[in-house]
């Protein structure tokens, strides 16, 4: 099963694919890394994002996608635009997709029961991919 994990940062989406198969891991190559919202955020826009992410969930399979919550007040809370992605992402139609809101709280629990299998550093990835990553291995981990 392939999961999508997301972190969603100011007007971008961060993404990063993990494949779990008969309990081995595997990054299957992807040639997205970040999707982004136009600056305008029109009505327009944000059906432009939401179909490009579309696309790449049927491109590559995916039947999961795991978004790292953020907080809505506070010093650490998330801007609106990231709340309109979220909401384009959650109100995906016309493929089957689940999608799933990871809090801190349960990231943190999941990772202390099951660490990482290999450091971050090893995966290849981007560094600013390091909480989707993080985000897609809990979203296989938590049940």
């Amino acid at each position: 099963m392939i999961v999508c994990g997301v972190e969603l940062t100011g007007s971008d989406a961060v993404v990063c694919l993990l494949n779990l198969d008969r309990g081995q891991f595997s990054l299957p190559e992807c040639k997205v890394r970040k999707l982004s919202l136009p600056r305008n955020h029109t009505r327009d826009d944000l059906k432009q994002f939401q179909a490009a992410f579309v696309t790449l969930m049927t491109e590559y399979e995916v039947t999961r996608v795991v978004i790292k919550e953020r907080m809505p007040k506070g010093k650490f809370a998330g801007g609106a635009i990231s709340f309109k992605l979220e909401a384009a992402i959650q109100l995906i139609d016309g493929i089957d997709l689940e999608v799933r809101l990871l809090p801190s709280a349960l990231i943190k629990s999941t990772l202390a029961a099951n660490p990482l299998p290999i450091p971050f550093a090893e995966t290849g990835l981007k560094v600013f991919q390091e909480t989707a990553f993080t985000a897609a291995y809990v979203g296989h981990m938590a049940k």
